[in-house]
Order: C-alpha cells, then structure tokens, then sequence
C-alpha cells in the first residue's frame, strides 16, 4: 500500500502531487507553531504525524474533493463565527431545559433537503447540525439528512433554512 504521486492529471479521483505537498506543508507548519517544542524526537514524532495525516487523508479520499475545499477556505472564517454563535444559542437553550424541573422536551425527527450541492458541502451541514446542542444527524442520502431534535422549536428553527443556506453559499458558485 503505496501513495501514488508521480505524474498524474487532474480527474477527479486522482492525486496531484502539488494537493499532497500543500496539505503536508499545511500540517507540519501548523504542527510546529501549535507544538512549540522543537526537540529532535518531538519533532520527528511530529513529522511521522503529519506524514500520516496526509497518507490517511489519501486512503480516505481527501483528495478527490481537495478542490471544493480550497475553494471554500475564504469563505469558512464567518461560517465558523456564525456557526460558534448558534452553538452557544443552542447551548443555553439546552442548559435551560435541563434545568427546569418539568424538563419540556419534545423529541422530533426531521428531514432537510440539503441546498448544498456537493457531498462536501452535505457533510459540513449535517457536522455542523450535530455540533449544535439538542440535535443530531441521524443520516445523510441523496441530499436529504435526518434529523434528531430534542424540541419542536428547535427543529422548526432547522427548517427555516438559515444553516441551509449558509452552507450552500460556502460552495464555489
């Protein structure tokens, strides 16, 4: 089981040599500035990690969507913000329940019709719903992902749309 990075075009499904390079130079920099610590062993134990960061990224198909991705990377910052304020909002919301002796939840499973046209657009709004307290992505299929919430309110907040459309405007136009 070997990467092979040597002359390949760009097809979907192929490996460019320069994306694997990125990646790693991508790891090992943030490694290195993350780390601190500039030892021979914690450096090379550091390079063994990123070398196998990119080498499972490989086996696991990283590549084959490494162009929507790059494509996104400028537009990920204020997703993320927006996405760290619902996460809070949901955390609350969450904490108050718990805390209410009658405990008012209504468990309701929902499916979205995902406006994100690419597997990794669909990937990044069914993570971000988990990520968000009182839901949880049950499944993602042809575009449509069930959905987990522990209220009604909640998942009438999901059907409203807003994480929808924040994610389909991640992907390139």
């Amino acid at each position: 089981m070997s990467l092979t990075l040597t002359q390949h075009t760009f097809q979907r499904g192929e490996t460019r040599l320069s994306s694997v390079l990125l990646l790693l130079l991508i790891l090992a920099i943030s490694w290195l500035l993350w780390s601190g610590l500039y030892k021979p062993l914690v450096m090379s134990l550091g390079a063994l990690s990123c070398l196998l960061s990119v080498y499972l990224a490989h086996r696991m198909g990283f590549f084959r969507h490494h162009t929507n991705l790059l494509r996104l990377m400028p537009r990920l910052p204020g997703y993320w913000l927006w996405l760290l304020r619902e996460i809070i909002i949901s955390s609350l919301d969450v904490a108050k329940l718990i805390l209410k002796p009658s405990m008012p939840i209504s468990p309701t499973v929902v499916v979205l019709e995902a406006e994100a046209k690419t597997d990794v657009g669909q990937v990044i709004l069914g993570n971000s719903i988990t990520l968000s307290p009182g839901t949880v992505t049950l499944d993602l299929h042809e575009g449509k992902i069930l959905i987990h919430c522990l209220t009604s309110e909640s998942a009438k907040e999901l059907q409203k749309g807003e994480a929808n459309r924040r994610v389909a405007a991640l992907e390139p136009r």
